[in-house]
């Protein structure tokens, strides 16, 4: 289709054209694409278009002209999933290589955004549910991430 401003990963992808006219072209095209040679159809509820200074969501990073953010509901998974390995490794249940392996992982992600807040709100979290005795732990009241 040689669009110039496109991003792909997998089956999704976006792309970026300053002409809505032109957004509904590719869209038809692509719709009988995917229709005659494919069988598929793209997902009703998942097209959609919108001006770039509202940010893109792909991924789980929204995507704005210049920066590249982590999802919220992203961030409040890795928490999430943060407290549950340390606790797994507090109770046995998974060795250190697998806590720092898991951890290391979602740090990763954070390189491909401005997430350098986030980051150190991770650490923290890490440092700190690490150094702190599980009763402590098991009476505080549950953080709220956004």
């Amino acid at each position: 289709m040689k669009e110039k401003y496109y991003l792909r990963y997998t089956d999704d992808f976006i792309i970026v054209h300053s002409n809505l006219d032109r957004l509904s072209e590719v869209r038809n095209e692509i719709d009988n694409f995917l229709l005659t040679k494919l069988k598929l159809h793209l997902h009703p509820n998942k097209v959609y278009v919108k001006k770039l200074h509202q940010g893109i969501d792909f991924l789980g990073y929204i995507i704005l002209p210049k920066a590249r953010i982590v999802r919220t509901t992203t961030k409040r998974r890795m928490f999430r999933k943060i407290k549950e390995l340390i606790d797994d490794y507090q109770t046995g249940k998974i060795t250190e290589q697998h806590l720092f392996g898991a951890i290391n992982s979602y740090l990763g992600v954070l390189k491909h955004a401005n997430s350098h807040e986030l980051e150190e709100q991770i650490t923290h979290l890490i440092w700190e549910r690490l150094n702190e005795p599980k009763t402590k732990r098991d009476s505080r009241p549950a953080a709220h991430i956004d």
